[in-house]
Protein backbone atom coordinates (compact mmCIF):
# COMPACT_ATOMS: atom_id res chain seq x y z
CA UNK A 1 0.00 0.00 0.00
CA UNK A 2 1.35 3.41 -0.92
CA UNK A 3 1.60 6.24 1.57
CA UNK A 4 -0.49 9.36 1.23
CA UNK A 5 2.65 11.34 0.34
CA UNK A 6 3.51 8.80 -2.38
CA UNK A 7 0.02 9.05 -3.85
CA UNK A 8 0.24 12.84 -3.85
CA UNK A 9 3.60 12.69 -5.62
CA UNK A 10 2.13 10.42 -8.31
CA UNK A 11 -0.81 12.77 -8.83
CA UNK A 12 1.55 15.74 -8.98
CA UNK A 13 3.53 14.04 -11.78
CA UNK A 14 0.32 13.33 -13.71
CA UNK A 15 -0.84 16.94 -13.39
CA UNK A 16 2.64 18.17 -14.30
CA UNK A 17 2.13 17.03 -17.90
CA UNK A 18 -0.75 19.52 -18.15
CA UNK A 19 1.57 22.49 -17.57
CA UNK A 20 0.14 25.87 -18.23
CA UNK A 21 -3.50 24.89 -18.21
CA UNK A 22 -5.88 26.37 -15.68
CA UNK A 23 -6.96 22.88 -14.65
CA UNK A 24 -3.35 21.92 -13.90
CA UNK A 25 -2.75 25.05 -11.80
CA UNK A 26 -5.95 24.42 -9.89
CA UNK A 27 -5.04 20.77 -9.38
CA UNK A 28 -1.54 21.70 -8.14
CA UNK A 29 -3.06 24.16 -5.67
CA UNK A 30 -5.40 21.47 -4.32
CA UNK A 31 -2.52 19.00 -4.09
CA UNK A 32 -0.50 21.51 -2.10
CA UNK A 33 -3.43 22.09 0.25
CA UNK A 34 -3.99 18.34 0.67
CA UNK A 35 -0.29 17.77 1.35
CA UNK A 36 -0.24 20.56 3.96
CA UNK A 37 -3.52 19.72 5.68
CA UNK A 38 -2.62 16.53 7.63
CA UNK A 39 0.45 18.16 9.17
CA UNK A 40 -1.46 21.27 10.11
CA UNK A 41 -4.29 19.29 11.67
CA UNK A 42 -1.86 17.06 13.54
CA UNK A 43 -0.07 20.08 14.97
CA UNK A 44 -3.34 21.63 16.06
CA UNK A 45 -4.44 18.45 17.78
CA UNK A 46 -1.27 18.20 19.86
CA UNK A 47 -0.63 21.82 20.74
CA UNK A 48 -1.80 24.42 23.18
CA UNK A 49 -3.17 27.79 22.22
CA UNK A 50 -0.13 29.99 21.65
CA UNK A 51 -0.12 33.23 23.63
CA UNK A 52 -0.69 36.30 21.46
CA UNK A 53 -2.49 38.95 23.52
CA UNK A 54 -2.48 38.58 27.31
CA UNK A 55 -4.29 41.93 27.72
CA UNK A 56 -7.29 40.59 25.77
CA UNK A 57 -7.01 37.21 27.51
CA UNK A 58 -6.94 39.03 30.86
CA UNK A 59 -10.23 40.77 30.07
CA UNK A 60 -11.77 37.39 29.21
CA UNK A 61 -10.36 35.89 32.42
CA UNK A 62 -11.82 38.73 34.46
CA UNK A 63 -15.26 38.35 32.88
CA UNK A 64 -15.25 34.58 33.41
CA UNK A 65 -13.49 34.75 36.82
CA UNK A 66 -10.77 32.29 35.74
CA UNK A 67 -7.01 31.95 36.12
CA UNK A 68 -4.63 31.29 33.22
CA UNK A 69 -2.15 28.41 33.08
CA UNK A 70 0.90 29.27 30.97
CA UNK A 71 3.32 26.60 29.77
CA UNK A 72 6.77 28.03 29.12
CA UNK A 73 8.16 25.72 26.46
CA UNK A 74 10.93 25.56 23.89
CA UNK A 75 11.63 23.72 20.65
CA UNK A 76 13.03 20.20 20.83
CA UNK A 77 12.11 19.81 24.50
CA UNK A 78 10.92 16.23 25.07
CA UNK A 79 9.70 17.05 28.59
CA UNK A 80 7.65 19.96 27.24
CA UNK A 81 6.11 17.68 24.64
CA UNK A 82 5.30 15.09 27.27
CA UNK A 83 3.65 17.68 29.55
CA UNK A 84 1.58 18.91 26.60
CA UNK A 85 0.63 15.48 25.28
CA UNK A 86 -0.13 13.75 28.58
CA UNK A 87 -1.66 16.59 30.62
CA UNK A 88 -2.17 20.01 29.07
CA UNK A 89 -3.70 19.26 25.67
CA UNK A 90 -6.18 16.79 27.23
CA UNK A 91 -7.10 19.54 29.73
CA UNK A 92 -7.58 22.02 26.90
CA UNK A 93 -9.94 19.58 25.14
CA UNK A 94 -11.89 18.68 28.30
CA UNK A 95 -15.06 20.76 28.63
CA UNK A 96 -14.84 20.55 32.44
CA UNK A 97 -11.66 22.66 32.40
CA UNK A 98 -13.23 25.48 30.38
CA UNK A 99 -14.91 26.66 33.58
CA UNK A 100 -11.70 26.33 35.59
CA UNK A 101 -8.71 27.64 33.62
CA UNK A 102 -7.51 29.15 30.34
CA UNK A 103 -4.38 27.52 28.87
CA UNK A 104 -1.68 29.27 26.84
CA UNK A 105 1.86 28.51 25.68
CA UNK A 106 4.91 30.78 25.56
CA UNK A 107 7.90 29.62 23.51
CA UNK A 108 10.90 31.00 25.42
CA UNK A 109 13.21 30.49 22.44
CA UNK A 110 10.93 32.37 20.02
CA UNK A 111 10.68 36.01 19.02
CA UNK A 112 6.98 35.64 18.23
CA UNK A 113 5.10 38.86 19.01
CA UNK A 114 3.08 39.07 22.21
CA UNK A 115 1.06 41.73 23.98
CA UNK A 116 1.67 41.50 27.73
CA UNK A 117 -0.99 41.85 30.43
CA UNK A 118 -0.45 45.63 30.57
CA UNK A 119 -1.02 45.95 26.82
CA UNK A 120 2.65 46.50 25.92
CA UNK A 121 4.20 44.82 22.89
CA UNK A 122 6.92 42.26 23.62
CA UNK A 123 8.02 38.82 22.41
CA UNK A 124 7.71 35.33 23.81
CA UNK A 125 11.45 35.30 24.58
CA UNK A 126 11.39 38.66 26.39
CA UNK A 127 8.26 37.82 28.35
CA UNK A 128 9.82 34.52 29.45
CA UNK A 129 12.94 36.36 30.62
CA UNK A 130 10.88 38.93 32.51
CA UNK A 131 8.97 36.13 34.25
CA UNK A 132 12.23 34.28 35.00
CA UNK A 133 11.13 31.17 33.12
CA UNK A 134 14.62 29.85 32.46
CA UNK A 135 13.85 26.12 32.47
CA UNK A 136 11.45 24.38 30.13
CA UNK A 137 8.91 23.20 30.86
CA UNK A 138 7.76 25.66 33.48
CA UNK A 139 4.09 26.17 34.31
CA UNK A 140 2.80 29.34 35.96
CA UNK A 141 -0.72 30.31 36.96
CA UNK A 142 -1.77 33.95 36.47
CA UNK A 143 -4.74 36.07 37.41
CA UNK A 144 -6.53 38.43 35.00
CA UNK A 145 -4.04 41.24 35.63
CA UNK A 146 -0.96 39.07 35.20
CA UNK A 147 -0.39 38.43 38.91
CA UNK A 148 1.07 35.03 39.79
CA UNK A 149 -1.37 32.95 41.78
CA UNK A 150 0.70 29.89 42.72
CA UNK A 151 4.26 28.66 42.87
CA UNK A 152 5.75 27.82 39.46
CA UNK A 153 5.98 24.16 38.48
CA UNK A 154 9.54 23.93 37.16
CA UNK A 155 10.56 20.97 35.03
CA UNK A 156 8.58 17.80 34.45
CA UNK A 157 8.61 16.56 38.00
CA UNK A 158 7.85 13.00 38.93
CA UNK A 159 5.41 12.04 36.15
CA UNK A 160 3.11 10.15 38.51
CA UNK A 161 2.51 13.37 40.47
CA UNK A 162 2.65 15.97 37.67
CA UNK A 163 -1.12 15.95 37.20
CA UNK A 164 -1.60 16.51 40.94
CA UNK A 165 0.82 19.47 40.84
CA UNK A 166 -1.16 20.99 37.97
CA UNK A 167 -4.50 20.41 39.70
CA UNK A 168 -3.29 21.99 42.93
CA UNK A 169 -1.94 25.05 41.09
CA UNK A 170 -5.17 25.45 39.10
CA UNK A 171 -7.28 25.07 42.27
CA UNK A 172 -5.17 27.71 44.08
CA UNK A 173 -5.47 30.09 41.15
CA UNK A 174 -9.20 29.55 40.74
CA UNK A 175 -9.87 30.06 44.46
CA UNK A 176 -7.82 33.28 44.49
CA UNK A 177 -9.54 34.73 41.41
CA UNK A 178 -13.02 33.88 42.65
CA UNK A 179 -12.29 35.22 46.14
CA UNK A 180 -10.94 38.52 44.81
CA UNK A 181 -13.84 38.93 42.36
CA UNK A 182 -16.39 39.14 45.19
Amino acid sequence: MRSGAGNLATLAMLFGCLKGSTAARSARLWLAILAWLPGALGAAEGSLAVARDFARDGRDLSAKRLPMLVLYSQADCPWCERARREYLVPMQRDAAYRDRVMLRQIDIDSDAPLTDFAGHPTTHREFGKAERARVAPTVMIYGPGGERLSDPIVGFRIPDFYGAYLERAIDEGLATVRRSAK
